[in-house]
C-alpha cells in the first residue's frame, strides 16, 4: 500500500502536538513509529553550527539527519508526516543545570519540601525518587523550552545524587533520563565563615578547619572502602561514593569565592578526582590559569547577579560567560539561586543567555551554553544537547529568538519524539481573561 503523507501548515501542526501531547506522557513505553520531515526551518545545531534552511528528518525516537535544504528535492513519499515550519528556528531542548524543580510545591509548607534530608554527609540521598512530575510550576518551564533538568539535592556538606529528568512523564520512573550522574557538595567556604561566623575570627577559622578536616577524612574513608574489594559489611554512604573514584559520577562542587575554588582544586587533585565541576564560581576570573590547568568544567552562576565586592565591575557577573569562552573552559549557565525561587526561575534560563550575548558571547554561543555544554559537562552529550544524527528527537520551535523575551515564542516542542504539551495555568488564564473583555 502507498504511504499516505500530508503537509502541515504550522496552525494544524500545533493543534495535532496539543491533541496528541495528552496521551504520549510515558516517555519510555514505546517509540513513535512515525517517519516525520520538518522542513523549512532554521537550525540551530547547538555546537555553533546553523543550518539556513534545513530540512530535520525524525525516525521513531531519534534524530535520522540535519541537512541544508538548498539543492534537495525532498521525497515527500519517503516521510509519514511532512510539516512545513515556514521559517520557524529550531533549538536543541534546553537543560536546566543544577535546580531544584520538582522537589517542592508550596515552599512555605515544609511537608512538601524535599530539597534536603537530616545530616551533613548525605552521599546516599538521591534526589530522583522525590521529584515530582506534576509539579504545578514544570508546565511554566516547559513553554520557555527547557525540556530537561537536573534535579538536584540541597543541604549540608554533602548533599546527595542528582539525575537528569525530562519535563514529561507520569512518574520519575517515565521522566529519568540518566540516575545519579553525580554528587553535589558545598565546598567549606572561609570568606563566609569570617564574614558571618559570631565569636570573632579565631572561632570562625577553627570552625573552618573543623569542616574541612571532617570533608577530607570522609574522602579518604571513602577512597579506602572503593579499594577494598572484601567489604564485609556494606555502608550505603560509602557505597554511593564509588561513582566518584571510578570516573561514573561526576563530583560537583559548589563554591564561589577565589580562595575557595583553589582550596577545591587541591581537593580535587589530593583525592584524585575524576570527573570534578566546580558549581557556582562567581570570582573565577580572578582564578582562570588555575581552572584551565586543572581542566575543571564550570556550571556558572546566573549572571542576573550583583558582584561580592564593592570595588568590582558592576557588571563582572554579566561578563563570566565570554570571559571562560575567550580561555576555552568548558562552561554552562544555570538559573541557581534562592532555592525558593530557583525553581519558577529556571525559565529564564533562555533569557540569561540572551543578556551573556549583550556582554561578549555570539547568538550560538550562548545556545550552546544552555544546550550543548550542558549536555557535555554532566555527560549526557550523546543523548541530547545538539540536533545531531542518532540523538533523541528533543527540541523546540520558536516563531523568533528564543534568546530574546519579546520575540521568543515557543510554538512546537518534542521529547525523544513525543510532542509536548505547551499549555499552562498561566496560558490558561490569559486566555480567558483575554476572551472575556474582548481584548486583542
Amino acid at each position: 500500500m502507498k504511504t499516505n503523507y500530508f503537509i502541515y501548515n504550522l496552525k494544524l501542526a500545533t493543534l495535532l502536538v496539543t491533541f496528541l501531547s495528552f496521551n504520549c506522557y510515558k516517555l519510555n513505553a514505546q517509540t513513535v513509529k512515525n517517519y516525520t520531515a520538518f522542513i523549512n526551518c532554521i537550525a540551530h545545531i547547538g555546537n555553533g553550527e546553523v543550518v539556513d534552511p534545513a530540512i530535520i528528518s525524525v525516525k521513531g525516537n531519534k534524530i535520522e539527519s540535519v541537512q541544508n535544504a538548498k539543492g534537495i528535492r525532498l521525497n515527500h513519499t519517503a516521510f509519514d508526516t511532512v510539516i512545513d515550519l515556514e521559517g520557524k528556528h529550531v533549538y536543541p531542548a534546553l537543560i536546566n543545570a543544577n535546580n531544584v524543580l520538582g522537589l517542592h510545591d508550596a515552599f512555605s509548607v515544609r511537608a512538601t519540601r524535599d530539597l534536603n534530608d537530616v545530616g551533613n554527609i548525605n552521599p546516599h540521598i538521591r534526589s530522583l525518587i522525590a521529584y515530582n512530575s506534576d509539579n504545578k510550576i514544570t508546565p511554566t518551564i516547559k513553554t520557555n523550552g527547557i525540556l530537561y533538568t537536573q534535579v538536584t539535592p540541597r543541604g549540608g556538606m554533602v548533599s546527595g545524587n542528582s539525575s537528569i529528568m525530562a519535563l514529561e512523564g507520569w512518574n520519575w520512573e517515565d521522566a529519568v533520563l540518566l540516575e545519579d550522574d553525580g554528587i553535589h557538595i558545598n565546598f567549606p567556604a572561609l570568606s563566609e565563615r569570617l564574614q558571618n561566623e559570631e565569636g570573632g575570627e579565631d572561632k570562625a577559622k577553627k570552625r573552618y578547619e573543623e569542616e574541612l578536616t571532617s570533608l577530607n577524612n570522609f574522602f579518604i574513608d571513602a577512597l579506602a572502602y572503593y579499594n577494598n574489594a572484601n567489604v564485609s559489611e556494606k555502608n550505603i554512604r560509602l557505597e554511593s561514593m564509588k561513582g566518584v573514584f571510578a570516573g561514573t559520577k561526576n563530583l560537583y562542587i559548589h563554591t564561589d569565592k577565589a580562595k575557595d575554588i583553589l582550596t577545591s582544586l587541591y581537593f580535587i587533585k589530593k583525592h584524585e578526582i575524576k570527573k570534578p565541576v566546580l558549581v557556582g564560581a562567581k570570582e573565577c576570573y580572578k582564578v582562570l590559569k588555575e581552572i584551565k590547568n586543572a581542566n575543571v568544567p564550570v556550571m556558572l552562576v546566573r549572571v542576573h547577579d550583583l558582584p561580592e565586592r564593592t570595588d568590582d565591575d558592576i557588571d563582572a557577573v554579566y561578563n563570566l560567560p565570554s570571559i571562560l569562552q575567550k580561555e576555552n573552559i568548558l562552561y554552562c549557565l544555570q538559573t541557581a539561586g534562592d532555592s525558593e525561587m530557583e525553581a519558577m526561575n529556571s525559565r529564564n534560563l533562555p533569557f540569561l543567555a540572551g543578556s551573556a550575548v549583550a556582554y561578549g558571547l555570539t547568538q550560538e554561543q550562548a545556545i550552546s551554553a544552555i544546550t550543548m555544554n550542558v549536555a557535555k559537562i554532566i555527560g549526557v552529550d550523546k543523548l541530547i544537547g545538539s540536533l545531531e544524527d542518532n540523538k533523541l528527537a528533543s527540541f523546540v520551535v520558536s516563531t523568533g529568538d528564543i534568546l530574546d523575551m519579546k520575540s521568543s515564542n515557543i510554538v512546537l516542542a518534542y521529547i525523544g519524539g513525543k510532542p509536548v504539551n505547551l499549555n499552562n495555568q498561566q496560558t490558561e488564564l490569559y486566555l480567558k481573561y483575554k476572551n472575556k473583555y474582548g481584548i486583542k
